[in-house]
């Protein structure tokens, strides 16, 4: 009924409930501009957010729970965007690294996350195990999603062969983004030299 169900065929309660966690991780953006997580409280975010504390809770259960939706969220914007980039630059391997990884560590150089990371050591170290190789799992997210990029751009890249070079560009990335060794385009162009010939040799 469309009472019930949006245009999209997506129902509104659904469709409510997307609002409403994009709003808050919006606020939680917000806050992280201007203090480090650890002084982020869930009244402050309820605050921020317009919400009561009781909508925050029910909708993300733990403040550490609020942290990986809110890290998982900017991870896919980041990846969206490495995607674009890829696609892009698909015929020439080396231009194609280039232009992923400068479009993620120039976004990366001002998002409130990352700053939120290495602008203090007060509070960094909750968020660093979200998105570093100590969280496992973001990590491994987002190697998969690369993988599975570099098999479809590249038709003659075996998914045995991609899986380690994709490991090494998300690991490389986020090491250079928590702690930048230069200006982004700078800084992706001597990590696509390095992997070019790596890549050049698996796709023969």
């Amino acid at each position: 009924m469309s009472t019930t169900v949006g245009s999209s065929g997506t129902p509104y309660a659904e469709l409510s409930r997307g609002l409403l966690r994009d709003h808050v991780l919006d606020a939680v953006g917000e806050l992280l501009s201007d203090r480090p997580w650890a002084k982020v409280t869930m009244a402050d975010v309820s605050e921020r957010a317009g919400v009561s504390r009781q909508t925050l809770y029910n909708a993300f259960g733990t403040r550490n729970e609020l942290a990986q939706a809110y890290v998982g969220r900017e991870a896919n914007r980041f990846l969206a965007a490495v995607d674009d980039a890829v696609r892009e630059h698909a015929a020439e391997p080396r231009e194609a690294l280039e232009a992923a990884l400068e479009v993620f560590l120039a976004a990366a150089r001002e998002h409130p996350l990352v700053r939120a990371i290495i602008s203090s050591t007060d509070g960094s170290e909750e968020l660093l195990r979200l998105v570093t190789t100590r969280g496992g799992p973001l990590v491994g997210l987002a190697t998969e999603h690369l993988t599975e990029l570099l098999v479809e751009t590249w038709t003659g890249l075996e998914r045995r062969d991609a899986a380690p070079v994709g490991d090494a560009l998300v690991r490389l990335a986020i090491s250079y983004a928590a702690l930048p060794a230069g200006p982004p385009a700078e800084t992706a162009k001597v990590i696509a030299r390095l992997l070019e010939p790596c890549v050049r040799e698996l796709l023969g």
